[in-house]
């Protein structure tokens, strides 16, 4: 393609294994403490960070599908315009939780931790001084009848509840937009959103104390998302779909591939199914961990990427092109070896061979969030010389 495209476009271009004008410009997010560290060392301070993210949170990039609605997802700005990035992921904005959202209760709050329940009726505690992982310590389903109040209460799919205002407004901007647009994202997946609904010790132990609530809750948001996203895609074209699972470790997945067939996968091929058949051909889910057992049951299902394939777990993006050539890509640069410095940096974009830079199929960028031991210089030097691999003049 000769001609300057323009985000959209050149998602679809490489998503549809064609060689776009170049590649895109993008990055999943990065730690709040990265960017604390590169306004210290020198990176304009334009926009800062949102009051509300706390230690340990990240800003999201341009990769990571992002709802301009949410109050608790934020997307990153600073580097953005100062990279001159490509415009990023938008989510379309349909309400696919619980609706309407638990109120964010605090519970208790001193100087250094806070305990309150989240817009999913999680219940946790944070540090507020430190990065660390949140302590979970209650979720909404414990058994069937909990699981049968809160479909009752909370997923009416009435799509006008579950839309913003301005929705008209919203569907004028979006048929003439130059970004992609996507549908899902986190944290709606299978194994995923369950977690959230229940935790993941009772997820786990689930599949063998109640096998069947697991099955009844994963079909019936099956059915739910179908139906709600039935509605928005009648009105409304949508570049691809994400789902978002994070099931797998560094070895591999939390549950078994024969658990993955007979719980996950009617729901993917049904779901998949839907929205192949409505021009939806790009279907992406975010896992961590080891995909090597994931991958061909994802294919199998309907799905058609995965991202962010972290090099620590042991996922290889040149592997998966030659066993996968069909399968679409995103990420897998090595967050630890990136940010020790410009040799190991050379090291890494050039073990990719060019013609996955250049052929279509696989969106390059940092396997995560950018870690915060990576400097602001040598965050540039990687842009600057994964640029030059991708086609930027």
């Amino acid at each position: 393609m000769g001609l300057e495209l323009n985000a959209r476009e050149r998602f679809q271009a490489i998503m549809a294994f064609e060689k776009p004008d170049r590649g895109l410009l993008w990055e999943m997010g990065f730690w709040r403490e990265t960017i604390d560290r590169w306004y210290r060392e020198g990176m304009e301070r334009r926009h800062g960070i949102p009051d509300n993210l706390n230690p340990g949170d990240g800003l999201r990039g341009e990769a990571s599908p992002h709802n301009p609605f949410s109050n608790t997802r934020f997307r990153d700005r600073d580097v953005h315009e100062q990279l001159n990035m490509d415009p990023g992921l938008i989510c379309l904005p349909v309400a696919s939780g619980p609706n309407p959202p638990f109120d964010p209760v605090v519970f208790d709050e001193t100087e250094d931790f806070r305990v309150f329940q989240d817009e999913y009726g999680i219940r946790k505690r944070i540090n507020k001084k430190e990065a660390s992982i949140p302590e979970y310590l209650e979720w909404q389903v414990k058994d069937r009848r909990d699981f049968e109040r809160l479909k009752e209460e909370r997923f009416d799919p009435d799509f006008d509840a579950r839309v913003p205002n301005r929705w008209p407004e919203l569907l004028r901007e979006y048929r003439g937009r130059d970004y992609p647009l996507t549908i899902g994202g986190p944290p709606f997946g299978f194994y995923g959103f369950l977690r959230y609904m229940m935790g993941e010790e009772r997820l786990l132990t689930g599949f063998y104390d109640d096998p069947k609530l697991v099955a009844d809750m994963m079909s019936f948001f099956a059915d739910f998302w179908i139906e709600l996203w039935e509605q928005a895609l009648a009105e409304i074209e949508v570049d691809c779909a994400h789902f978002w699972e994070d099931m797998a470790y560094r070895s591999g997945p939390l549950i078994s591939p024969d658990m993955f067939r007979t719980f996950m996968m009617p729901c993917y091929k049904r779901i998949c199914g839907f929205l192949k058949s409505h021009g939806v051909g790009v279907i992406l889910v975010d896992c961590d961990g080891n995909l090597d057992q994931l991958i061909p049951l994802f294919l199998e299902s309907g799905l058609t990427g995965v991202y962010p394939c972290e090099v620590q777990a042991g996922n290889d993006v040149v592997t998966m092109r030659r066993r996968y050539p069909g399968l679409h890509i995103l990420g897998g640069l090595d967050k630890i070896r990136l940010a020790r410095g410009r040799v190991a940096i050379d090291q890494i974009l050039d073990a990719v061979p060019r013609e996955m830079y250049e052929g279509g199929g696989y969106v390059p960028f940092v396997d995560h969030l950018v870690s915060p031991e990576m400097g602001w210089e040598d965050f540039l030097y990687y842009r600057r010389r994964l640029g030059e691999k991708i086609g930027r003049q």
